[in-house]
């Protein structure tokens, strides 16, 4: 009997609940309940209530004071100009809700798929639908609020000694969950890993799609013995080759989750393997890349979102910078919300260090966000020995660089690292801006 478990969801849930007033649980169970029946009414009350708040207290949106926002929603929202990032770093006291205080206010970055991080505020409430939304879609593959997971992930690299041993502390006791780094996977702790998870057996994984599939790679033999739920890929796109590799390796599902820092989850496998929206808490559009012109379903473009459960710093229609479709075929499984088709691109590079060790690119975005004068950044790795830091800062700070470039060549022992600073970096193909870019295909050491 897992211990911990019970006492995650019969003790820790319930005392937070009492005391902190946390409502995860009961946002779950509000998902739940429209998932099948009311979902699209969820989201036209919703969305009317946000852009009426947008109208009052927002000075970017105030134009919305002329719009018959409660007679037609959707159409209210479609007078509104697609919001880039760019818009919303040149003026961000313009979006910031003038009715919530800055003690209620909790700061967050976006992540760095588009190599431009964004400072963004969010509100407790705000981050427990975003988790509820996940665990929704996690209840669809029998996974609980104390499921035992083993996630493939960033460790917090800010974190001296004492305060990570304290960090994997909380996240074993108060969410059953072990962290084992994307930063440092190494082909010499293969058998080291393989007894890790027979150990802690976990009820799923879950983490990036390239460092799931590293561990895949790493470990010395396919480990059916597991028994396990799901592996739950996120962060990244999952590759067909990707999801058979895992599927091989684990000998069960691998759910696709789909989300973004400054969104929330957008969107999660059934096990009918459909993408399903989160219906209820963002309005999701698939507009032309070049006109920002509705496309119908089945049409890729680019994405945006309104995020209704912001209310401190509301984006309506906030370009991600991803390729996406909807999918126009209802799901057989019975939920009535809109399906999605997997994302296109947002997958961080893979490095590979010239002993064989693995480290997720998403380091490079992670150590970044520490300086203020970055802008944009990427590392293009030639071969395992060499890469070069291409950086664009807002102002010119030669020792921010130079500090960024230490702490990179630091944790990329054997490579060695040059420093380009730039006045851009050209987007990948794609459309996104990866903060980096392996440009040799994997090797065994």
């Amino acid at each position: 009997m897992d211990w911990i478990k019970l006492w995650v969801e019969h003790v820790v849930y319930p005392l937070m609940e009492r005391f902190t007033h946390n409502r995860v649980r009961a946002c779950t169970a509000a998902l739940l309940a429209t998932e099948r029946t009311g979902a699209a009414q969820v989201q036209l009350r919703r969305l009317a209530e946000h852009l009426n708040l947008c109208a009052r207290h927002v000075p970017a949106f105030r134009a919305l004071r002329d719009v018959p926002v409660d007679a037609d929603p959707f159409g209210a929202l479609q007078t509104l100009a697609p919001l880039a990032k760019a818009a919303i770093r040149r003026a961000p006291e313009q979006f910031r809700n003038e009715e919530i205080p800055a003690h209620a206010l909790i700061e967050n970055r976006s992540g760095g798929s588009t190599g431009e991080p964004l400072r963004f505020f969010m509100t407790r409430q705000n981050v427990e639908w975003y988790e509820a939304a996940r665990w929704r879609g996690l209840s669809w593959w029998n996974i609980t609020f104390g499921s035992r997971c083993l996630m493939v992930w960033g460790a917090p690299v800010e974190l001296g000694r004492m305060q990570l041993a304290r960090f994997r502390l909380r996240e074993r006791f108060l969410k059953n969950r072990v962290i084992l780094s994307a930063y440092g996977l190494d082909v010499r702790k293969a058998d080291a890993y393989a007894r890790l998870l027979r150990r802690f057996r976990p009820e799923y994984l879950y983490g990036y799609a390239s460092a799931l599939c590293a561990l895949a790679q790493i470990l010395p033999a396919p480990m059916p013995e597991l028994r396990l739920k799901a592996v739950v890929s996120t962060a990244e796109t999952l590759a067909p080759e990707q999801r058979a590799l895992l599927a091989r390796t684990f000998a069960c599902p691998v759910v696709n989750e789909y989300g973004a820092r400054d969104a929330g989850i957008l969107a999660f496998e059934c096990p009918c393997g459909r993408m399903h929206l989160t219906q209820e808490n963002a309005v999701l559009e698939i507009l032309d890349p070049v006109t920002h012109a509705p496309v119908p379903p089945g049409t890729a473009g680019t994405v945006a979102v309104t995020d209704l459960t912001n209310d401190a710093m509301p984006r309506p229609r906030y370009l991600l910078g991803d390729i996406a479709a909807l999918d126009p075929a209802p799901c057989p499984c019975g939920r009535r919300l809109p399906v999605l088709c997997p994302p296109e691109g947002r997958e961080d590079a893979l490095l590979q260090l010239p002993d064989g060790t693995l480290v997720h690119g998403s380091l490079v975005d992670k150590l970044s966000r520490r300086y203020g004068s970055v802008r944009q950044v990427r590392l293009e790795q030639n071969d395992p020995g060499h890469a070069e830091l291409l950086l664009v800062q807002t102002m010119r700070d030669a020792e921010q660089a130079q500090a960024l470039l230490r702490e990179i060549q630091a944790r990329l022992p054997g490579v060695q690292v040059t420093l380009r600073t730039v006045s851009s970096i050209a987007p990948e193909p794609s459309g996104k801006r990866l903060c980096a870019t392996r440009r040799f295909p994997l090797r065994r050491p």
